[in-house]
């Protein structure tokens, strides 16, 4: 059976989609089908609003509900605001880990969507410039580093509680230009250890 929800520490995590428009050279889902003893590779299709509701159960019993699994959680971004609006109805929070390609996927501004129904929101950027960014994160799709800063630049404006992360492994040099960046968009900037 397909896990469709997996718990680490007090959290929830939701497992929308193994679609990602990037394959990042330190992502766990290269390495493994499996985190955390969870296989999230998803066999069965991709879950239903219903689906993931139903394995959720009470959201208030968790710190948070993120979307966080082997894939880019804006693939489904009608299933994901159907389930925060559940969350939210249940008085449950909710977070959103994403590769900042959302406009780019869905081909308009979904950060007023956003307004609202993500409660806090953390935006991989981990590379400082275009080719850096090519390089480390391969991403399937053109112009993904300009889209990850104008995702933020437009989260930002819509007043949603949001921050970059970069990953520790990519070199004190490189986090110094990505905190420029995080500066110059107006977010904060956090570093995360690689997961082994």
């Amino acid at each position: 059976m397909d896990t469709y929800v997996y718990q680490i520490g007090s959290s929830l995590y939701v497992n929308l989609t193994n679609r990602c428009s990037n394959h990042c050279l330190f992502c766990v889902r290269e390495q493994s089908p499996e985190y955390q003893g969870y296989s999230l590779w998803l066999k069965e299709g991709e879950p239903t609003a219903e689906q993931i509701i139903q394995s959720i159960g009470n959201p208030s019993a968790y710190r948070e509900i993120v979307f966080c699994g082997y894939g880019e959680p804006t693939y489904r971004l009608d299933v994901m605001l159907a389930v925060c609006k559940y969350v939210h109805d249940c008085r449950g929070k909710t977070r959103l880990n994403t590769n900042g390609h959302g406009n780019l996927i869905n081909g308009r501004n979904i950060a007023p969507e956003l307004k609202g129904a993500i409660d806090r929101m953390n935006i991989s950027l981990n590379a400082p410039d275009e080719e850096d960014y090519v390089t480390v994160c391969r991403p399937t799709l053109d112009g993904a580093f300009d889209a990850t800063i104008g995702f933020a630049r437009d989260c930002k404006a819509a007043e949603i509680n949001c921050w970059f992360s970069v990953v520790d492994c990519i070199g004190e040099a490189q986090i110094a230009r990505c905190r420029a960046i995080a500066e110059s968009v107006g977010i904060p900037l956090r570093i995360r250890e690689m997961i082994p």
